[in-house]
C-alpha cells in the first residue's frame, strides 16, 4: 500500500530543487530568491536555442501569453489585465503616468513605510498640480484608517505595500480596497513582498492594479516585472508611452502598421512595449509553475506554511529575550521576521550586538539583510523548520557570549 503524500513530502521535494540550500540557510528572499534547478533549465533551453538556432519568435510569444496567464492565475486577474515591466519602479510609473490627472486632484500614501519608488512617482507629480497626501505609520504598520479618513473627492489614487519591507508587516489591503472601490479611488498595490508567498486575490480584495518584480517571491530573475491592472481602470488609461504590441490590430504581424486611425489594445496590454524580456520570460514561467503546482493552483498553501515558519522564528527570539518587531507572533506577520531597534540606518544597526549577530550569522552560511535598522529574516516556501532552529540555535549561541 503506497503511503499518502504529506505536506512536508511535498514541500521537503519542492527544496530539494534549489542547490543553493546544500551551501546557505537562506532567509533573503526579501531581497532575492534563489533559482531551482527547473527555472535554470528553462533558462538554459532558451539560450541554448538562441545560441545555437536563433530563436523562433513564434514560441517566444506563445511563451509570453504563458507566463502572463500564469501569473493572472497566481492573482486571479484575467490574462489581458497582465502587462510586462521591466521591475516595479516602471509599473508604478506606468500607473502613475497613466492616470488622467487633473490640477487639485490627489494622491494618499504613507512614505515612511513605502519603498523609496512608491514616493518618487507621486512626487514627480506635483509639477501637474497634483496633491501628494502623506500619512504617518502607526506602530509601525501603515494606518489605512487614516489613510481613508485623508480621502476626499479629489482623491485618483491610493497606493501601499502589502507587507513593508521593514519591519516586514502585513497592510490591511481589504479594508482600504473595499472604501476605495465604493468611491471610485485607484488603489494600487506594492506587492514585492507578497507575491509568490502569500495568497494573493485581486478580486476579492478590490486592488486596481499590482506590480511586482520576479527575482524575488516569484523566484525569477532582476530587470523583469509584472503589472496587473483591472480591465475598467485600465480602459481609462492612456499610456504614457506607445508601441506596436500596445495597439489592437487584430492578427496582423508584429511589424504592421494599420492605417494609422489606431485602437488601443483591450486591458492591460495596452502597456505593453516592443520585445519583451524572453529570457527572464522563461525563468519566471518555469518557477510560477512550480510554485502554482505546490501550491495546487493558488498560493493558500504556500503562504500557510511559510507563515507557522515565521511564527516559530519570532517566538524564538521572543524566548530568548530579543526585540522582535510586532512582538508576539500574529497576522501581522507575512513571511518576514525583524529583529532588534527600527532606526533610519539602511544598512546597518545602531546596536553593535546586532551588527555582532549578523556577521556571525552570515559567517555560518545564514543569509539575511539589514534593513532601517533591523536584522531582516525572510522565507519562501524552500525553508523549513531545520533553518529555523537552526538560526536560533546559532543566535542563541552567540547572545550568551
Amino acid at each position: 500500500m503506497n503511503k499518502p503524500v504529506t505536506e512536508f513530502d511535498v514541500f521537503a521535494a519542492f527544496r530539494d530543487g534549489f542547490p543553493a540550500l546544500k551551501k546557505w540557510t537562506y532567509m533573503d528572499v526579501a531581497a532575492r530568491g534563489v533559482l531551482s534547478n527547473e527555472t535554470r533549465a528553462a533558462l538554459d533551453a532558451h539560450l541554448d536555442d538562441r545560441m545555437m538556432n536563433g530563436g523562433d519568435k513564434d514560441r517566444f510569444f506563445a511563451l509570453i501569453e504563458q507566463a502572463r496567464s500564469r501569473f493572472a492565475q497566481l492573482i486571479n486577474a484575467e490574462p489581458d489585465e497582465v502587462t510586462y515591466a521591466k521591475n516595479i519602479s516602471e509599473g508604478l510609473n506606468m500607473v502613475a503616468t497613466g492616470i488622467q490627472w487633473k490640477s487639485g486632484d490627489n494622491v494618499v500614501l504613507c512614505p515612511e513605510l513605502e519603498h523609496p519608488n512608491n514616493v518618487y512617482v507621486w512626487l514627480n507629480l506635483q509639477r501637474l498640480g497634483v496633491e501628494v497626501r502623506m500619512v504617518k505609520p502607526r506602530d509601525n504598520h501603515i494606518p489605512v484608517d487614516e489613510m481613508i479618513a485623508r480621502m476626499d473627492a479629489r482623491t485618483r489614487c491610493a497606493t501601499v505595500s502589502t507587507v513593508t519591507f521593514a519591519p516586514g508587516f502585513r497592510t490591511d489591503v481589504d479594508t482600504l480596497g473595499k472604501v476605495c472601490r465604493e468611491r471610485g479611488v485607484l488603489l494600487l498595490v506594492d506587492a514585492a513582498q507578497s507575491a509568490g508567498k502569500l495568497h494573493t486575490d485581486v478580486k476579492h480584495s478590490n486592488i486596481d492594479a499590482l506590480v511586482v518584480s520576479t527575482q524575488k517571491g516569484l523566484l525569477g530573475l532582476y530587470g523583469m516585472g509584472f503589472l496587473y491592472v483591472r480591465r475598467a481602470w485600465a480602459e481609462q488609461m492612456q499610456p504614457a508611452y506607445l508601441a506596436r504590441f500596445g495597439v489592437d490590430l487584430g492578427d496582423a504581424h508584429e511589424a504592421a502598421l494599420g492605417d494609422l486611425s489606431f485602437k488601443l489594445a483591450a486591458g492591460a496590454r495596452r502597456f505593453d512595449l516592443g520585445n519583451y524580456n524572453f529570457a527572464a520570460t522563461a525563468a519566471v514561467d518555469a518557477s510560477m509553475k512550480q510554485l502554482l503546482d505546490l501550491g495546487t493552483g493558488g498560493t493558500n498553501g504556500i503562504e500557510q506554511y511559510v507563515t507557522r515558519l515565521v511564527h516559530a522564528l519570532a517566538q524564538g527570539y521572543l524566548d530568548m529575550g530579543v526585540p522582535v518587531a510586532g512582538g508576539k507572533p500574529g497576522p501581522h506577520l507575512a513571511g518576514i521576521v525583524t529583529i532588534g531597534n527600527m532606526t533610519a540606518n539602511h544598512y546597518g544597526s545602531d546596536d553593535v550586538r546586532f551588527n555582532g549577530l549578523y556577521k556571525h550569522l552570515g559567517d555560518n552560511q545564514v543569509k539575511l539583510s539589514i534593513r532601517r535598522g533591523l536584522l531582516r529574516f525572510s522565507l519562501h516556501a524552500y525553508n523549513n523548520m531545520d533553518d529555523v532552529n537552526h538560526v536560533l540555535a546559532l543566535s542563541r549561541a552567540f547572545l550568551k557570549k
